[in-house]
């Protein structure tokens, strides 16, 4: 069982860590070594090897192991990102990188994304050789720069250039996992991600002829691309079930006592009422303009026009979005990717994530563990280039009226020292397990 020295400790790494400004601003600009010399240094404390790794100056990723008893069992990634996206002081109530402790809640930016999570995983292994613990199977710890990017100086550059530091690693557990979700009628639920959306940032290009801007012109890129823009984001993309969100979609009906009906989802949704939170981003792919750039004069019409889309798609469904895409930007605009990622598929029948469901049930009995594909992405995808299926498990326990989904990339993030050292207990046990 995790001590109570652990219990102090990962409050204590999760405001340190907060107090290390890794904010990524895209474009390389972000700078991790700081947080990993820090967490490197606890993870020596620990009797650990870690070792530094970059790509570029400046962009640290940690890579260390822990041995296991069982020399024959697959070993498992435990891998957490060290940046953070970037936070404006003048929004917060308190400063978001203080990492202050305030009426028993951590304060700042990274407190939920994810240096809350790189926080217990130290604790947890920092407790373990305090007290001669080894797990079953190898554990990889890994703390990853750029993940709030394109992952190109972290997980990405250590699947591609370390693949030995994996070695064995068959599994891997990371960020958004096993957090509570109150449902507003008194259940509370605890999703274990299973999956992940793939992920297509485009960039649009729309061409026409340049001229004044007081001339007719048929042919205005500006116009062109903001039709363009108007189809994609009124489209509506048909519903298409993969197995992760057929398994939380029947289990969800099944807490609820409902039919699970999957040939009307949206009705179905609509019966599990907040619940539906949980699965309804994920039963279609999407796409949703985000930025927009053209001309420099307000009588001159430009001749190009760029604007750029946030997609997502869903496993087996990249195709189809690609032709969705085709024929939404017409003769008139190209499309391309800017960043593009794989779609991830996990079983939910595993024994691993057995395991993970097990952990949670142990310590919050109360709570109804349920599987969940995460609308998003995490640095699982690049390290499945190294057949690691990836999980989210961050074990958090939180307080009703805690949304916690709302403060990833939010203001105000922070998160209460009981969710931390719930996280902890939890962590612990699956790892000694698994």
């Amino acid at each position: 069982m995790a001590d109570g020295q652990a219990l102090d400790e990962v409050v204590t790494f999760t405001s340190d860590l907060i107090r290390i400004d890794t904010s990524n601003r895209g474009g390389g600009d972000c700078r991790e070594r700081p947080a990993a010399e820090y967490a490197a240094e606890r993870l020596a404390q620990a009797g650990l090897a870690p070792v530094l790794l970059e790509r570029t100056l400046g962009r640290t990723n940690v890579v260390a192991r822990v041995e296991g008893t069982d020399p024959s069992a697959d070993a498992l990634l435990v891998h957490g990102h060290l940046d953070v996206v970037p936070a404006e002081a003048a929004d917060w109530s308190v400063h978001p990188f203080s990492g202050e402790v305030r009426d028993g809640v951590v304060w700042g930016r990274g407190a939920v994304d994810m240096k809350n999570m790189d926080a217990m995983i130290l604790a947890v292994v920092r407790a373990w050789a305090r007290q001669g613990v080894r797990p079953r199977r190898d554990v990889v710890i890994a703390f990853t720069a750029d993940e709030e990017a394109s992952a190109e100086d972290g997980s990405g550059f250590l699947a591609d250039e370390h693949a030995a530091l994996f070695e064995g690693c068959t599994e891997g557990i990371s960020e958004s996992g096993a957090f509570t979700f109150h449902d507003g009628s008194g259940r509370q639920l605890y999703p274990i991600a299973a999956g992940e959306r793939g992920t297509g940032w485009l960039k649009l290009t729309a061409r026409g002829r340049a001229g004044h801007g007081s001339r007719t012109n048929r042919e205005n890129a500006v116009t062109r691309l903001a039709a363009a823009i108007t189809r994609i984001g009124d489209h509506e993309w048909p519903i298409r079930l993969t197995p992760t969100v057929h398994a939380a979609l029947t289990e969800l009906a099944g807490l609820y006592g409902l039919e699970a009906d999957l040939d009307d989802i949206d009705t179905l949704l609509e019966k599990l009422g907040p619940a539906a939170g949980l699965v309804e981003p994920t039963v279609r792919n999407s796409a949703n303009p985000t930025m927009l750039n053209a001309g420099y004069k307000i009588n001159v019409i430009p001749g190009e026009a760029v604007a750029y889309v946030d997609g997502r798609y869903l496993a087996g469904h990249e195709e189809e979005f690609r032709t969705t895409l085709d024929r939404l930007t017409g003769p008139d605009v190209d499309w391309e990717f800017q960043h593009r990622e794989v779609a991830l598929q996990a079983p939910v029948d595993s024994p691993t994530y057995r395991r993970m469901r097990a952990a949670v049930e142990e310590s919050a009995p109360e709570g109804h563990v349920v599987p969940y594909c995460m609308p998003g992405g995490t640095d699982a995808k690049q390290f499945s280039r190294l057949g690691i299926t990836g999980y989210g498990f961050s074990p958090l326990k939180l307080p009703e009226g805690f949304d916690h989904s709302a403060l990833f990339h939010g203001v105000d993030e922070r998160v209460p020292v009981e969710a931390l050292h719930f996280g902890v207990r939890v962590l612990d046990r699956f790892l000694r397990t698994a």
